[in-house]
């Protein structure tokens, strides 16, 4: 019986030690430092206005109206679903997702008055992978310009400065391309107080 207390003693410590350091300690600590040097973010990059949370810079939140710029689609359970994040999960050929795809281009051509021969960003007629993105490209938030002037009855040259305004460069400058995002741009239309 010693042989076998004699082997369980340091497994029960190592299982012990390791459990208050990294199940205790660690966790508290980067806490800690993480409120103390990056407490916006630490708490979620969560925007108040008036003293309510209205959203993260993290999160999309889906906007339909025509004085709002619209995020790009959301296949995370009902639509920007943090509990449900995830992807469409059909390839591009997929007869279901081309469906899908060819709908929302004629639903963002007639939304935005476009004709057929202008592109339509691939950002605006398919989901992230996440289904969570924020963010839309700047090509998108140009196209959308026009509609958000007309419905707020703002210029269209107040609403092109607001999207350069909300631009944000690729990580590192390398990393994808420049985006806006959507929630901080909405918000600033609102700031304007027309619409």
């Amino acid at each position: 019986m010693k042989p076998l207390v004699r082997q369980l003693t340091p497994a029960v410590a190592a299982v012990v030690l390791f459990t208050v350091v990294l199940g205790l300690v660690y966790p508290l600590v980067t806490t800690g430092i993480s409120q103390l040097l990056f407490d916006h973010r630490a708490d979620g990059s969560l925007i108040e206005r008036d003293g309510t949370v209205v959203g993260s810079e993290l999160i999309g939140q889906a906007a339909t109206a025509p004085g709002y710029f619209h995020p790009r689609p959301s296949a995370a359970g009902d639509g920007y679903d943090g509990m449900a994040s995830s992807g469409s999960n059909l390839g591009p050929t997929n007869p279901d997702f081309l469906d899908t795809v060819a709908e929302r281009v004629a639903v963002y051509r007639a939304e935005n008055g476009l004709a057929d021969q202008v592109a339509v960003p691939v950002d605006a007629v398919t989901a992230s992978g996440s289904g969570l993105d924020p963010h839309i490209s700047v090509a998108n938030a140009r196209l959308q310009a026009a509609r958000v002037a007309e419905a707020r009855g703002v210029g269209e040259d107040t609403v092109l400065e607001l999207i350069d305004r909300h631009t944000t460069s690729a990580p590192l400058s390398i990393l994808g391309d420049a985006g806006v995002n959507v929630l901080l741009l909405n918000l600033a239309l609102d700031e304007l107080g027309a619409g």
